[in-house]
């Protein structure tokens, strides 16, 4: 492991997905090591370690390079077994952390495993996350077979006996870090490699709106960008107000790729023979479920009047009157069904509500700031209750009519 870290801030709390790599999380009862295992592996005292049980409330994160992985942020959770109100609260962010990482480590210690590690071990395997399972404190008492045989009844798991104060086992447990966590939480697939050759020439179609930020370009253009010339393409970025100059020059694109919002107008101005898609369609195959998206797109012409829509962002940021989840979309929604609709919006990564069965459609963004476990963990609720989900580069290539164009290089 690296021991110089990507972020030299250990954040209180938030998940915020800033680069493309995997989140690692380390979860047990309290006082079984947790923070001495984050300042191991991370090669710096950054996380409070004490005797006192509870040391550690919200669960806290840190940025580091794990070498066969690459950048990751391991999360150091509150201990399982806390207690009081206070405690109740500190459980229940531990366990929402669950939907947001890409592997886990259950910690146990002095051969205690019981109904908390089991309660853990069922919602690792109901949310879909690989884990393993470390005895800590095998100095002071070495996992015995009994503890072997009582987790071996409830889980398949790697087990190892380990101690934080023997740095000669840190490359044992990186080792078996890199066997359990999925490939693809850290090598990212393309976006475009499937459909693009070397040489193509790609069009990025990009308007400069009220929500563009000052003076940079949003994560999506940014990858895409970079993923064209990944694939030895010839990237042309404009605004769509010189889309017709560009076709103007005689070059036929061989994809071209709009923001989602300003579909309408290049799709009546970009050749019918030419492919026509949008970042957020694009970041929908990479991040989401794309055949929800896809059946769940078309329940937008079964809406009917008194019908509750959730907007699902998973970032926050100011909202402004062109914002597109919260204005334009519930806009053009409402004129295309002719309806009268309800519509509830949540931002980041704030808890959903219990009551899935009241909405009749979700739309999530394009999630271009979460992993993909955690965005599909956040549509779980949905489709298990069959709930039509969608997104909104989908919702507004079907507004505008031209779904099946947009969608139509990815079947």
């Amino acid at each position: 492991m690296n021991n110089s870290t990507i972020n030299n801030n250990f954040t209180k709390g938030s998940f915020k997905r800033e680069f493309r790599g995997a989140f690692i999380g380390i979860f047990g009862r309290r006082n079984t090591g947790k923070s001495s295992l984050i300042n191991l592996l991370t090669g710096q005292d950054i996380a409070i370690v004490s005797d006192k049980p509870g040391t550690t409330t919200d669960p806290v994160s840190k940025s580091v390079e794990i070498f066969g992985i690459g950048p990751v942020v391991l999360i150091d959770t509150a201990g399982i077994d806390d207690s009081g109100e206070l405690g109740e609260k500190r459980i229940k962010k531990s366990k929402e952390a669950i939907k947001k990482v890409d592997c886990a480590i259950l910690l146990i210690a002095e051969n205690v495993f019981d109904t908390f590690e089991t309660d853990l071990i069922k919602l690792f395997e109901m949310f879909d996350v690989p884990y393993l399972i470390v005895h800590n404190k095998s100095d002071i008492s070495p996992l015995n077979n009994d503890t072997i045989a009582e987790i071996k009844s409830h889980s398949s798991s790697e087990i190892l006996d380990f101690s934080t104060l023997n740095d000669e086992k840190k490359e044992a447990l990186i080792s078996l870090i890199k066997n359990t966590i999925p490939t693809t939480s850290y090598q990212k697939p393309s976006l475009l490699g499937d459909l693009v050759q070397p040489k193509d020439a790609v069009l990025l179609i990009t308007p400069i709106d009220s929500e563009a930020p000052d003076g940079r370009m949003i994560l999506p253009q940014n990858m895409a960008i970079r993923d064209v010339l990944d694939n030895n393409c010839i990237g042309v970025v404009v605004k769509e107000t010189e889309l017709e100059d560009f076709f103007k020059l005689g070059i036929e694109p061989a994809l071209a790729i709009t923001d989602s919002q300003a579909f309408k107008y290049v799709s009546s101005i970009v050749p019918a023979t030419v492919p026509l898609t949008s970042f957020s369609i694009v970041f929908a195959r990479l991040k989401g479920d794309f055949n929800k998206y896809m059946e769940g797109t078309p329940n937008i012409s079964k809406l009917k009047d008194g019908d509750r829509v959730l907007i699902l962002e998973s970032c926050t940021h100011q909202v402004s009157c062109d914002d597109i989840g919260r204005v334009k979309i519930p806009e053009l929604l409402q004129e295309f069904t002719g309806k009268q609709l309800h519509f509830d919006f949540i931002s980041g990564l704030s808890e959903l509500t219990n009551q899935v069965e009241k909405y009749s459609l979700v739309i999530q963004c394009g999630g271009c700031m979460v992993t993909r476990k955690q965005l599909l963990n956040r549509l779980k609720p949905f489709t298990e209750a069959g709930i039509p989900v969608t997104n909104y580069g989908m919702t507004l290539a079907y507004v505008n009519g031209i779904f099946e164009r947009a969608t139509a290089s990815f079947l």
